[in-house]
């Protein structure tokens, strides 16, 4: 069995959370490794080869992943519903965020790294299936043929007594206009027979995955839980989205540059919360073992930012994407100005260093240039699971129904 290709060396070149590495920390380090052989130093070609496809994979989910939360911003699909992410979520998350990375350094300090990656990857074999599942299944419904037998199925759970469900006592009878009691619904999710098709391919790579730890796996999970993120995960606000980005800022400054935590967990933590490529491909093919990261959270962060102002483009209705480009060309500076400070000190940096003052001060300079300031700030968007919302959103589609009936009794 292939050993994990991960961050479990640590002489292998690593980017850790929010952080990239130096690609010659490996060939620099591993004069003497455990079998006595050095490590032949990266070749330039394999050097830029790993990280301008770094930067392409980062893009993908990003570029996507934002168009795709347009339409679940506008969908019914209750099992496609984004989470809102307020101010107030915004200011904890650093909080949030450090603690867990804390605690993860505590458990790999005091618990064998064995036993713990081994639930690790348990954990994230499950959601990786479920996140390349939903990822490919737009894309994949496109292959289907006409006449495949597609059937609808729905997953609810709901919380209080039988007869207040639906076929329970007292429901209304099919067709009869009235409503049956609504209950709190605990798992409401839609999908159908081509979803389960979607399942089992992803399954394939989950198991291959789950035995090889193969590198390629592991991409496809990162890019499907990238994409999934900057699809699902909604800031309210431009102004949330700033106090997000900035507690982070400092977030990754600190557990960077000020101690050997987070340059810890990234070495012991064998799971696809990166995306990796090798710096020595051209010479070992897809055996190499050299690898340059970036963490998951140098995409989602900034990704589910340049998402909003996607989404605020369309809001001002001038068949322009103004915000939403310049967003996307920030993030292309910001990482690439990552990678080549890494290169001038020799040193992991933490991309959202140079991520976080490109995606906001870009946009925002551009909104003064425009006198779109104002309008950007008061740009806000209601959480489709809060109860206000959705009693609006009812109230809206009750009359619609009622001046369609209107309609069709003149």
């Amino acid at each position: 069995m292939q050993r994990p290709e991960l961050e479990s060396d640590p002489e292998r070149s690593f980017v850790m959370d929010s952080a990239l590495s130096d690609p010659h920390n490996a060939s620099a380090e591993a004069g003497s490794p455990a079998n006595g052989t050095a490590r032949p130093p990266s070749t330039p070609e394999g050097i830029a080869l790993a990280y301008g496809s770094l930067l392409l994979m980062a893009l993908l989910p990003i570029f996507f992943g934002a168009l795709r939360s347009v339409r679940c911003a506008r969908g019914k699909n209750a099992s496609d519903m984004p989470e809102t992410i307020t101010s107030r979520d915004a200011a904890r998350f650093p909080i949030i965020a450090s603690c867990t990375l804390l605690g993860l350094y505590l458990f790999f300090k005091i618990f064998s790294q064995e036993y713990i990656n081994l639930l690790l990857s348990m954990y994230f074999f499950v959601l990786g299936i479920l996140a390349l599942s939903h990822t490919i299944s737009p894309f994949m419904s496109k292959f289907f043929p006409a006449n495949f037998p597609n059937r609808q199925y729905q997953l609810l759970f709901t919380q209080g007594s039988g007869e207040n469900k639906e076929g329970g006592r007292g429901s209304p009878a099919p067709g009869s206009g009235l409503t049956r009691p609504l209950c709190p619904e605990i798992i409401n999710y839609e999908f159908d027979t081509k979803d389960l098709v979607c399942l089992g391919l992803s399954s394939i790579v989950g198991v291959w995955y789950l035995l090889r730890k193969h590198w390629i796996a592991n991409n496809l999970f990162g890019l499907a839980f990238s994409l999934n993120g900057v699809e699902l995960l909604h800031l309210n606000n431009v102004s949330t989205g700033c106090i997000l980005l900035g507690g982070l800022f400092i977030y990754d400054i600190f557990w960077v540059f000020g101690t050997n935590v987070m340059v810890t967990v990234a070495r012991s933590f064998e799971a696809p919360i990166k995306l990796v490529f090798p710096q020595d491909l051209l010479e070992k093919g897809l055996e190499a073992d050299n690898f340059a990261m970036l963490g998951l959270g140098d995409i989602v962060i900034p990704g589910i930012f340049i998402a909003l102002l996607l989404r605020f483009d369309i809001s001002l209705k001038k068949n322009t994407h103004t915000y939403f480009y310049t967003s996307f060309a920030a993030y292309i500076f910001g990482l690439g100005l990552t990678i080549f400070i890494m290169h001038i000190f020799k040193h992991a940096q933490p991309a959202l260093l140079y991520l976080v003052p490109a995606c906001i001060g870009f946009p925002v300079l551009v909104a003064l240039a425009k006198g779109e300031v104002t309008e950007m700030f008061s740009y806000e968007e209601s959480d489709p699971k809060d109860p206000a919302a959705v009693a609006e959103s009812k109230e809206g589609a009750e009359a619609s129904a009622s001046e369609g009936l209107e309609k069709k009794e003149k």
